[in-house]
């Protein structure tokens, strides 16, 4: 026998994590070398993990939505497996067994592992009622360290995590602790559902057979519970502007076809603006921070993420990293890859960490302008409204004319903790003066 432990993978250089969504295969199965065994997700991009040899799974070490760290091993498998009447060992069952067999007998260890699981949970009622009243997952690691140290749900709640999705991890219990200075009291609740307003739920009328109910699926229930936590966490303002992008438009038309024959890339205006914004950050660095308690973390690195569709109506946000550093030339490059990694769902888990400020296109959409909500734990949004044509007032040599001018509406909502109207509107302009003031004569 050859027992194969088959490990979380490492997806990309800032992932150290992954949650499973679910298992393809159960303890008993026969796999193939490639086959898909389970699906994983970090952040909001899904990923299906490979066996890595031929055999038959002995062992599944992690259940559904367990947070995983990349290395662990998650699950044993006999490579051996597929020889009738191999020896294996599963759990503390050793027998001689048939393939059909080893699955059955599986399954029903399995099956014993859950009672007692499930009765082990009955009999701790202190760690199961602290992960049923919390509304984020808790992993056991962290119910036990709280419960060791006397840290009440509230207290748990209270914690700022610096895990996938705001998770909070062991670190971020001891760090806390280390500066605890008056612990937060648990208070009494008879049902960990109750409201915390006394405004009544306002009623829905359904009809039986005419309407329907669709059940959100798994990104759609994140991108609700981050936008919801990122209106309680951030004061937003929104400030706007009205940009002249005629020259930009001109030069973009005049150069596109060219481009594309050039270098085989499409050119959009989203490196433009990923440009100018870019540009603006460096001009006005404390826009490109993030908050943790009461410090300002000013993020070197300039990685501008851009929200884009998914073909499921779903919202992603990969993210281009240091796009000070990148040329129009690259950043088309960047943004073209990233947007078809997002229409075929073929985005890596790095491609959507890591960013520090974020665009949205909303013009795209034919919107005239947008109201972003901020992706935390940034402390900035800037929306893009649809560039349209308009009589302007402009002025010439010869004076004051009315012109026909490109014309397009920028919004930028901030965080008012950290970024007050000064920076958030002198940034705001600086981003703004760059795309009036491109150069319509810029080469490829």
């Amino acid at each position: 026998m050859s027992i194969i432990e088959f490990k979380m993978p490492k997806m990309g250089e800032s992932i150290s994590e992954a949650t499973i969504i679910s298992w393809l295969k159960n303890v008993g199965d026969t796999v193939d070398a490639e086959e898909t065994i389970l699906e994983v997700a970090t952040d909001k991009v899904d990923s299906d993990v490979p066996s890595p040899v031929n055999g038959i799974i002995t062992e599944i070490r992690f259940a559904k939505n367990d947070i995983v760290k990349v290395g662990e091993v998650l699950a044993l498998i006999d490579s051996d497996g597929k020889t009738a009447g191999k020896k294996i060992t599963i759990g503390k069952t050793e027998q001689i067994a048939d393939k059909s067999e080893i699955a059955s007998q599986a399954r029903n260890d399995g099956d014993k592992k859950q009672e007692s699981k499930a009765k082990t949970e009955d009999s701790q009622p202190t760690t199961r009622n602290l992960q049923l009243t919390t509304d984020n997952f808790l992993s056991p690691l962290i119910i036990s360290i709280a419960q060791k140290e006397n840290l009440s749900i509230e207290e748990v709640q209270s914690i700022s995590g610096s895990g996938t999705d705001g998770r909070i991890q062991k670190s971020d219990i001891f760090n806390y602790l280390k500066n605890r200075k008056y612990p937060i009291q648990s208070k009494p609740t008879t049902d960990s559902r109750q409201l915390t307003t006394s405004y009544p739920k306002p009623h829905i009328n359904f009809t039986e057979g005419k309407d329907r109910i669709v059940e959100m699926d798994r990104m759609r229930k994140m991108i609700a519970d981050h936008m919801v936590y990122s209106k309680q966490t951030s004061p937003h303002v929104t400030s706007y502007i009205e940009v002249d992008v005629t020259n930009l438009v001109e030069w973009r038309n005049k150069t596109k076809d060219q481009f594309l024959q050039k270098h085989n890339e499409k050119l959009t205006f989203t490196p433009i603006f990923v440009d100018a914004v870019a540009k603006g950050i460096a001009d006005f660095p404390m826009i490109n921070v993030s908050v943790d308690g009461k410090n300002i973390i000013v993020h070197k690195d300039i990685n501008i993420g851009m929200a884009t569709a998914l073909p499921s109506g779903n919202l992603i946000v990969p993210v281009v990293k240091n796009a000070n550093e990148k040329n129009i030339l690259e950043l088309a490059k960047t943004v073209n890859h990233l947007a078809e990694s997002s229409r075929n769902n073929k985005l890596k888990p790095d491609e959507v960490q890591g960013s520090t400020f974020t665009i949205s296109n909303v013009g795209t959409f034919g919107s005239l302008m947008g109201t972003p909500i901020i992706n935390q734990p940034e402390v900035a949004i800037l929306a893009f409204g649809i560039i349209k044509k308009r009589p302007e007032v402009i002025t010439t040599e010869k004076g004051d004319e009315i012109a026909i001018r490109s014309m397009m509406y920028l919004s930028l909502s901030f965080d008012h903790r950290v970024v007050d109207g000064f920076l958030g509107g002198s940034f705001l302009r600086k981003v703004g003066d760059y795309l009036e003031q491109f150069d319509h004569n810029t080469t490829i």
